[in-house]
């Protein structure tokens, strides 16, 4: 195996996680087996310049979930907050009083 192909291998495995992250936001549950965290091959060296700008757009759509990631996970705790909120009522309290015109 070449410089290079070690390089595109480990890219390529990168970005398997990125997909496995995206499907997760596509709908909108967290995968099975979601991915382990990434840390890039001690044993490759510098990365290639070929590769820089495959690697850019990978670190692209990173950020680009990171922030979705974000936005879901503050959208699930104020869901939560929401519904552990209607747990503290009683089921008898009245919601409404009618009143005599």
């Amino acid at each position: 195996m070449t410089f290079d192909d070690a390089w595109r291998e480990a890219l390529d495995a990168l970005e398997l996680d990125l997909v496995v992250a995206e499907e997760m936001l596509t709908l909108d549950r967290i995968a099975e087996n979601p991915p382990d965290r990434w840390a890039p091959p001690s044993h490759l060296g510098p990365m290639p310049a070929a590769l820089a700008d495959r690697a850019r757009a990978i670190l692209n759509r990173q950020l680009e979930v990171s922030r979705r990631l974000a936005e879901a996970a503050a959208l699930s705790r104020r869901q939560l907050a929401a519904t552990r909120s209607l747990r503290g009522r009683a089921e008898s309290a009245p919601v409404y009083v009618d009143l005599p015109a």
